[in-house]
């Protein structure tokens, strides 16, 4: 089997007990609407037509899992039944909801055993578009299927012809057309840009067109759910609005540079697009990886054409979600979390599990190889304990030759300092940064308990770059 056509292109491990925080507001199970999910053994069609299936595992059996169409404040209870051959949970990435529902093994609940269930109960308190996966091995779940997305609606949702999900994911398969299993451990990925794949699927397909009208608004809501892949998006011919960032409307729609969406993994844009294109017209959606730029699908005309009310500069901003925005940086003390490690740059020693060792015996014995502040992997103290209510700000400094995503569980941030560039002015659960970059971020510490912060390039995470945060 050739992979030529796509040749371009790794973690949450397991972490130590510190206690998990018992649920404040769960909703009640008699008035919750109820879900089900089934994390199993599955196969999905990956590769082109022709190709044979990749084994995968998947929620309910496909790739990605359901799509979860939530209301706003809408009390749900979750049931996963694990029929894995390992023990699971699941994050309900971006969603400010209670402290015990987080699903990160270790720290907020148990693992679910193979065999075994569990509930979650929760009701989202923002709309938007969220994503939904493991957060035990995630280096190795995610990367085999276990992930989907989760909208909540907004009350009044804004007027488009059709709302579509635009997921990006990267694989690495074998020339036997199954995942790579033997590279999950690599600890030259780890300690590089992480586990890159050499296959991109667009919503779980090899190629996907979208069939639209000529004079069509679209609501596209992007998601990159690689492990390490950075992308970029374009769509060609057109030029979107972005509405909002991680499930955070933005102040003000605004075009992206170039018409192009940078997306880091786990990070997701809401766009709204006018189809100007003329009837019959295709046009590419194209991403950059990094070494070259692939046609991931396309945007495909009917013969019909409609007319439009109203300009695309017209579009209203989103109302904004009941999130705490009242930050003052002057009230608060920075906690530095500096990143160092991995290739090129590695540390001479680092404290793993109460023992300082050299970069070769983490490595040799561990299969670690990053830090923060001089910890490697999951610490029992946390980076910093915050006032509720309060504002929390932390200096982050990335002293690798590496990008990183850094993802915060439980809130959003905003950079309020940036070494390279002005800082973006909107609220994020995932922040980019680059090599030899500092970025300050500042939030409002409103959501009590113990959360997990880590780098979403998931081979890095398993490569020691996880922390935690408590508020009290």
């Amino acid at each position: 089997m050739s992979l030529s056509r796509r040749t371009f292109l790794a973690m949450t491990g397991s972490i130590a007990a510190v206690g998990a925080v018992a649920p404040q507001h769960a909703a009640s199970a008699d008035q919750a609407r109820r879900l089900r999910l089934t994390a199993r053994l599955s196969r999905a069609h990956l590769l082109e037509a022709g190709q044979p299936e990749t084994a995968v595992w998947a929620y309910d059996g496909s790739v990605p899992g359901p799509t979860l169409h939530l209301r706003q404040g809408e009390s749900i209870e979750a049931q996963l039944i694990n029929q894995l051959p390992q023990p699971t949970t699941i994050h309900w990435h971006g969603l400010r909801i209670d402290n015990s529902m987080d699903g990160v093994a270790g720290l907020t609940q148990p693992a679910v055993q193979p065999g075994k269930t569990y509930f979650y109960r929760f009701a989202p308190p923002d709309a938007g578009t969220f994503w939904y996966h493991p957060h035990y091995r995630t280096w190795e779940q995610l990367a085999r299927g276990l992930y989907g997305v989760l909208i909540v609606q907004e009350a009044s949702p804004p007027a488009v012809d059709q709302d579509l999900i635009v997921g990006f994911d990267d694989w690495r398969i074998g020339e036997n057309g199954q995942i790579d299993e033997a590279s999950f451990d690599s600890m030259h990925d780890i300690s590089h840009a992480g586990r890159l794949g050499n296959i991109l699927t667009l919503n779980g397909k090899f190629s996907q067109d979208f069939e639209v009208l000529s004079g069509q608004r679209l609501r596209l809501r992007l998601l990159n759910a690689a492990t390490a892949r950075v992308v970029s998006v374009r769509f060609a011919d057109h030029a979107p609005l972005v509405i909002a960032l991680d499930g955070q409307p933005v102040s003000r729609p605004f075009a992206p540079r170039g018409n192009t969406i940078l997306l880091a993994p786990a990070q997701r844009a809401d766009l709204i697009l006018d189809c100007d294109g003329e009837p019959g017209q295709t046009s590419s959606i194209e991403v950059d990886v990094g070494r070259e730029t692939l046609v991931a699908g396309r945007l495909v005309y009917g013969t019909q054409r409609r007319q439009r009310a109203n300009t695309l500069s017209e579009f209203p901003v989103l109302p904004a979600n009941p999130m705490p925005t009242d930050i003052n940086p002057d009230d608060a003390s920075p906690v530095d979390l500096v990143m160092t490690g991995g290739a090129r740059a590695p540390f001479p020693s680092a404290v793993y599990q109460g023992e300082n060792l050299s970069i070769r015996e983490l490595v040799r014995r561990h299969k670690k190889a990053w830090a923060f502040n001089g910890v490697v992997g999951f610490p029992d103290k946390p980076l910093a304990v915050f006032a509720n209510g309060k504002t929390a700000v932390i200096k982050m400094v990335n002293r690798t030759a590496w990008p990183h995503a850094m993802h915060f569980h439980g809130h959003h941030v905003r950079e309020i300092q940036h070494s390279a560039r002005e800082p973006s002015p909107h609220w994020r659960d995932t922040i980019f940064m680059r090599p030899d970059e500092t970025v300050t971020v500042a939030f409002n510490a409103h959501n009590p308990g113990r959360w997990m912060l880590h780098c979403h390039m998931l081979g890095h995470q398993r490569g020691g770059m996880s922390t935690w945060y408590e508020v009290g």
